[in-house]
């Protein structure tokens, strides 16, 4: 007797069943928030020819602008993202290496530092530029401070994760030998971890570039005071001029952390 010829399927019931609640669940969050956002028709049919009235209000653009009131906004943007990525630094590191689970044991430290990581990261950094310069006033301080405090969460946690992957036997082989823990830090785990530190360094300077460029628009400094003060004046000239001024910076910070990361790492 024969047996039964079985028939082959992709994805069992169960399978199908989570498949299809998943794309159901998607569909009726995806209804529910379009209900919510209220797109009105006409301004959404409207929206290319608003689109080429703006661009034709901003072409041509005011390059003579430039000397006059972008040139110095753009260079202290660069300094905000240098020196708040700097100032990160002095707080990141120390707080990664409570957060690191394999060199920190005291589960009230550990804790304590994994909280300060999340809530530097839990908060846009728009909002900490405002709080900032509701503390130290409009400029360039306010916006420094707030990249450093913001960068702490993102450098402390991928430093702390780089230690926790690091290779235990160098170190358990030093300590064997009575080596202290400073020396234990820089020869067993620094070596292992400084290629991953150095990437997030750079990686994270590059973002700060960018986020430099945008807290200026609620007084922070750099760049983006000259952006707002243009929008709000109506200089659609020197808009275009400021929006190309950043686009060549963003592009030149890829380019710069590309190429030293090629020789660092």
């Amino acid at each position: 007797m024969k047996g039964s010829a079985k028939e082959w399927s992709r994805f069992t019931p169960q399978e199908r069943l989570a498949r299809f609640s998943v794309f159901l669940g998607f569909g009726i969050a995806f209804a529910l928030s379009l209900q919510k956002v209220e797109v009105i028709p006409e301004f959404l049919l409207d929206a290319p020819q608003q689109v080429v009235d703006l661009l034709t209000r901003m072409w041509p653009v005011d390059y003579s602008y430039y000397w006059e009131g972008v040139h110095v906004a753009l260079v202290e943007t660069l300094h905000i993202a240098t020196l708040g990525t700097l100032m990160s630094l002095f707080f990141a590191l120390p707080i990664g290496v409570m957060a690191a689970g394999n060199i920190t044991k005291i589960g009230f430290l550990n804790w304590f530092a994994k909280l300060l990581l999340v809530s530097s990261r839990s908060v846009n950094t728009l909002v900490w530029a405002l709080l900032f310069v509701a503390v130290f006033g409009p400029g360039a301080l306010a916006g420094t401070v707030c990249i450093a405090f913001r960068s702490i969460g993102f450098v402390g946690k991928l430093f702390a994760e780089a230690l926790e992957e690091t290779d235990p036997g160098p170190v358990e082989a030093m300590i064997a030998a009575g080596a202290p823990w400073p020396s234990v830090f820089l020869k067993g785990y620094w070596p292992q971890v400084a290629p991953a530190f150095w990437a997030i360094f750079l990686f994270r300077w590059d973002i700060n570039v960018r986020e430099s460029a945008v807290i200026g628009l609620v007084g922070a400094g750099g760049i983006g005071m000259a952006l707002d003060t243009s929008l709000n004046l109506f200089y659609w000239d020197r808009v275009s001029l400021i929006l190309l001024a950043i686009f060549a910076v963003v592009v030149l910070a890829e380019v710069v952390v590309t190429n030293i990361r090629k020789r660092i790492i």
